[in-house]
């Protein structure tokens, strides 16, 4: 039975192919999606996504709801050095959404969808966690109403993406980050740099794909992502961080899991948004994050690619 779900993305490049995967895959039942402000404005990740489901003819069935503009404390940081100054990498530039946001503000939403359907959403989170730090500070039994949360995010045992200890989403609400994992969600799943670093598509994988109007927009989507991360990591590919979130929702088999104390780092000169994770419980805390530490690549890959041809 596919598996209901709810997307919350600040939809840049690997958000709209999270959103791609999530909209095509027959395991999922995609019920709506979030925008949440991250690597561009909430505007821009809202008008991101209705582009996108317009690409996949599905702007009449998902409905896009609006939510947080900011972080909860901090001011906007953007992320346009890898997603382009539209968050889609130059791609669909004079592409027009035909649908427009539906009414409603995405913490709201999240509750009312908790609600709805008790005990069988999954909300999957590829952004920073600010809408659903807000659904839990108007709604704090949210924990005991979902199946759980899969969240893009976060950086265990590996270097960060945005400093060298903090991944983006993380830095970007880490006061977000924290009501969330101490917020009682069982399960609560990371899945951070550990295992998204390992989850590449190359441009090989993209010629691999059926010719499409899909197999033009990732590949116009990923061109400058891709070249930036081969300048960085010595790799030529498109980290796949957000489908893979989506992908463990509807295939947890692929990735490996370890219970852990984890906590985030809010107070920090230099070590704003790590992700604190307790392997050895040396701080003699309970585990409140499943954390990624494995994945089987290849699995992942081959999913990934055979779900977005359907």
């Amino acid at each position: 039975m596919a598996r209901k779900i709810l997307l919350d993305v600040d939809t840049g490049v690997d958000d709209a192919l999270a959103i791609i995967l999530a909209s095509k895959s027959t395991d999922a039942q995609l019920l709506a999606i979030t925008t949440v402000n991250g690597n561009v404005s909430l505007e821009k990740a809202t008008v991101n996504t209705l582009k996108v489901l317009t690409l996949l003819h599905k702007e009449g069935d998902i409905p896009v709801i609006q939510g947080a503009h900011a972080p909860l404390r901090r001011p906007c940081f953007f992320e346009h050095s890898v997603h382009g100054n539209d968050g889609l990498g130059g791609a669909l530039p004079h592409f027009k959404p035909t649908a427009q946001p539906a009414d409603g503000y995405a913490p709201d939403y999240i509750i009312e969808q908790a609600n709805r359907y008790p005990g069988e959403l999954t909300l999957v989170m590829t952004g920073p966690l600010t809408n659903l730090a807000l659904a839990l500070e108007k709604c704090p039994d949210l924990p005991k109403l979902v199946a759980g949360v899969v969240y893009m995010g976060g950086a265990a045992f590996t270097h960060g993406n945005v400093t060298p200890v903090a991944e983006y989403n993380m830095y970007v609400d880490p006061e977000a980050a924290r009501k969330v994992i101490h917020a009682g969600f069982a399960p609560l799943v990371q899945v951070g740099l550990d295992v998204t670093r390992k989850a590449l598509l190359t441009r090989e994988n993209i010629g691999s794909l059926v010719d499409s109007p899909i197999k033009q927009f990732i590949k116009t989507c990923t061109a400058d992502y891709i070249k930036r991360y081969e300048a960085r990591n010595n790799v030529a590919a498109c980290a796949l961080h957000d489908p893979l979130a989506v992908a463990y929702a509807l295939k947890p088999e692929l990735l490996h899991l370890e219970e852990m104390f984890v906590e985030v780092e809010t107070n920090s000169q230099f070590c704003d948004g790590q992700t604190v994770c307790d392997r050895q419980q040396r701080l003699g805390k309970p585990a409140n994050v499943n954390v990624a530490t494995e994945i089987d690549s290849d699995a992942f890959l081959s999913y990934f690619l055979h779900s977005i041809q359907n």
